[in-house]
This record gives structure tokens, sequence and C-alpha cells, in this order.
């Protein structure tokens, strides 16, 4: 005699649908001007863009709007900074960084999302700890949308890697926006060519 569990079971076995393919990715075409709608998404989500400048400019970026005693931590060679994370064994000690210094791997012209890979950061706090973000990104890695950049990274490979896409915003339900309310106040993104 069958139990219920074993009609069920059966039943459900019975009436199985045939498997089918997976659907192909379908392409969302994004116009040339990749660049100004970066900066447009960017703006919209609290942040700036800035193009057409190298590294010294970051550096006169940093000179010009943060004093000597701010601890800025540079990841990207060729920009100094005046705090060794090589030197950070618990990610509490990163809770003075006022700058954090960051290189992208792509950026997502749909939502301005820029990808971080753990290897590029260190600490996982790191792009959330500090009071303001400067990301560097090379220009031919800005692809239109998550699908495409999804096609592009390995999300295993480095075992952790995150999308920041602007400072940090939250909002009550009275529609009243706070920006660096529980992360970086601001991001300043430099499209590299």
């Amino acid at each position: 005699m069958n139990s219920s569990k074993e009609a069920i079971i059966a039943a459900i076995k019975k009436n199985k649908p045939d498997l089918l393919p997976l659907p192909e990715h379908p392409e969302f075409p994004y116009e040339d001007n990749l660049i100004e709608q970066f900066q447009a998404s960017i703006k919209l989500n609290g942040g700036t863009a800035r193009t057409g400048e190298g590294k010294a400019a970051v550096q006169a970026y940093l000179k010009d709007n943060y004093t000597p005693d701010n601890q800025v931590l540079s990841m990207v060679d060729g920009i100094t900074g005046n705090f060794d994370i090589g030197k950070v064994q618990d990610p509490h000690e990163l809770e003075h960084i006022e700058v954090a210094i960051l290189e992208g791997d792509w950026g997502v012209v749909e939502n301005a999302a820029i990808w971080l890979p753990e290897e590029k950061i260190v600490h996982r706090a790191l792009p959330f700890i500090a009071q303001h973000l400067i990301v560097l990104l090379k220009v031919d890695r800005l692809l239109g949308n998550m699908h495409e950049v999804y096609q592009k990274i390995n999300v295993a490979e480095p075992g952790y890697g995150v999308f920041v896409a602007g400072p940090s915003k939250t909002a009550d339900i009275e529609q009243s926006l706070v920006i660096g309310a529980h992360g970086p106040r601001s991001m300043v993104v430099f499209l590299m060519a």
C-alpha cells in the first residue's frame, strides 16, 4: 500500500514537464555616447564623473580639496596617499580614512555602478567606511548595462567583489534624502583614457 507521500511524488514525476533550453541573452543596444550617459547616471546617484584628466589631475584634486592631515588611502599606482593599507589587519583600523582612491574594473552606464574586485580594495569595508571615494575607471571599460558586465566578470574568481554606484544615500517616508548617512559622503569618478 502506497503512502500519501509516495502517491504525491509519483504524480509529480508523471506530470514533469520537458526540459527546455535556457533563453539566449537579450541584447540591449546603447548609443555611442557612453561617457555622457555615465556622467548623467552618476549625477542622479549623487556623485560626479570627470573626463580628460590623468593621474596628475587626481593629485591636484586631492591637494585642492583635502588637507595634509586628512588620511588618504590610495590603492592606485602613481597616486600617493598618506595611509599604508599594508599595516592594516583589522578593518576597524580604517575608520579614520577620509579619502579612499580605488581603481574600478568595469563601469555600467545605465546605473553608474562600478565593479570593484577584492584584490583592488584589499579590505571589504574600505569602499563603505571611507568618508569620500575617488574611483579611477578606464573609458574603454564602460559598458551599457549590468548584463554586459556580468558577461565580462567571473563573480566566483576573486571570492568577493562589489558594485559601487555613488555615495551612500537613505531616505525616509517623508522623502527626506540624506547623503552619506551610512557610507561615503561623496564619490568622484575620474574616467581615464
